[in-house]
């Protein structure tokens, strides 16, 4: 069992923790560095352009920032492993392939179809068919042939799954919190809006100025992350739905093996 359990190769894949330190150093730099710079002002602290305008945002945005870069660097990241975990031909058509393989009992042609394939579901069909053909020169019924196998299978999925759903839970996060963030920078903006309004006399225009830009590229930054992390988390899940249906469709197939034996006998 111990080497079957080898043959199921891992991938640690990115640490969220360090992607979120690289994009919020990125997301600070290019805020105050960059929207910052005297550039984007004239003489009297004015913004004359968009990033100056955006740099009056408030430090809420390189925050808001972060999140986005973090969203769209995971799910480049995801594409890449859920590309390797399907493996190198089209999932469907290899799903077919084996299903074929098996109903004709060509067990050596269906791990060899899987050593072609490659990734996680691959991974753990090879480590369903050594199981069987462990299990198939056993003198049990075959009905507890067919459990141990789909039993293989589970275990195989579990320890694969990791890798599958790996940063998702960022991404799902990321979806409230970086709406959050920009509602939070909204309200800040507001604050200073209505600050500046309260004052006696006549507002003062700049600081009003400055409290509606920052509510509004809060509220805009944010609700953009948010909504593209919810695309992201989506897209994703739909595509490790794929993957558990392909695993659990040949896995139906290998356990189906056993039954059609009963049935000949």
């Amino acid at each position: 069992m111990e080497t079957k359990k080898q043959k199921v190769k891992k991938s640690n894949g990115v640490s969220a923790a360090l992607v979120v330190l690289a994009c919020a150093v990125v997301a600070f730099v290019f805020f105050f560095g960059y929207c910052g710079a005297a550039s984007h002002f004239d003489a009297k602290g004015h913004p004359i352009d968009f990033f100056g305008m955006y740099f009056q945002g408030g430090f809420v945005v390189p925050i808001i920032i972060t999140l986005l870069l973090t969203v769209i660097v995971l799910s480049v990241e995801r594409a890449i492993a859920l590309s390797k975990a399907k493996g190198k031909k089209k999932l469907l058509g290899f799903v077919e392939a084996v299903n074929a393989k098996l109903g004709s009992d060509d067990l050596a042609g269906a791990r060899k179809l899987c050593d072609e394939q490659g990734g996680s579901v691959a991974n753990i069909l090879t480590s369903a068919l050594l199981r069987y053909e462990d299990i198939d020169r056993k003198d049990i019924s075959n009905d507890e042939k067919e459990e141990m196998v789909r039993k293989e299978i589970e275990d195989a999925t579990t320890l694969e799954m990791p890798t599958l759903e790996q940063n998702m839970s960022v991404i799902a996060t990321i979806s409230t919190l970086g709406t959050l963030m920009g509602l939070f920078g909204t309200v800040l903006g507001m604050i200073r809006s209505f600050g500046a309004m309260g004052q006696e006399g006549a507002p003062d225009s700049t600081a009003l100025a400055v409290g509606i830009s920052e509510a509004l590229y809060n509220t805009a930054t944010g609700i953009g992350t948010g909504a593209l992390a919810i695309v992201s988390y989506g897209y994703f899940s739909g595509k490790i739905q794929d993957i558990t249906n392909a695993v659990d469709e040949i896995g139906f197939t290998i356990g189906q093996t056993f039954t059609k034996r009963s049935l000949k006998k």
